[in-house]
């Protein structure tokens, strides 16, 4: 594993942090990491009005990761506007994973920790990988097996679908919208 200056990757992180936009929770998160090929890469929330389409710190860091060419990361600090360190949310573990080394660790208030042991039993391509295998993901695999639903040929809509969405969205009330107007 590639020797990790804790310090510095706080430093980054605390730079990101100061960089941060975060109007509305007054809360603004960095997060750095050090990369396999030993760059460093960071990012920092970046709330909006509309909340719920707020980024946090880690997807700019995997943004700039992936921007900047890729690799795997093998070490990550988060940090508040304190220089405290930070666990990165549910979601921020998945997208994380997606990116990690084997063997990342994720700073802590008790020290580094395995980012196994943030997401343990994680959902990733190997799940995929393995639906794929066996077909049973894939609507092309399930219409050349006779079990796609009728009119649901990707390759050949039926055209009613988008009339009977079309005819959903602009109802006025559940009473004039029929369901069987989507089978």
């Amino acid at each position: 594993m590639t020797a990790v200056d804790w310090a510095g990757l706080h430093r980054a992180a605390q730079a990101a942090c100061a960089r941060a936009y975060a109007p509305y929770s007054t809360f603004p998160v960095g997060a750095a990491a050090l990369v396999d090929d030993g760059r460093i890469v960071a990012g920092c929330n970046v709330e909006n009005a509309s909340y719920g389409i707020g980024l946090c710190a880690e997807c700019g860091l995997v943004s700039a990761l992936v921007a900047g060419g890729g690799g795997r990361l093998v070490a990550l600090a988060c940090v508040d506007a304190t220089g405290g360190p930070l666990m990165p949310c549910g979601r921020c573990r998945q997208l994380l994973w997606e990116h990690a080394a084997e063997d990342m660790l994720v700073d802590s208030s008790d020290g580094p920790i395995p980012m196994a042991d943030l997401l343990p039993r994680a959902f990733g391509r190997s799940d995929l990988d393995r639906v794929a295998a066996a077909g049973a993901g894939s609507t092309d695999a399930r219409h050349e097996q006779g079990q796609a639903p009728i009119g649901r040929d990707p390759r050949n809509p039926d055209p009613r679908d988008t009339a009977a969405l079309y005819r959903a969205v602009a109802s006025p009330s559940p009473d004039t919208f029929d369901p069987e107007d989507l089978r």
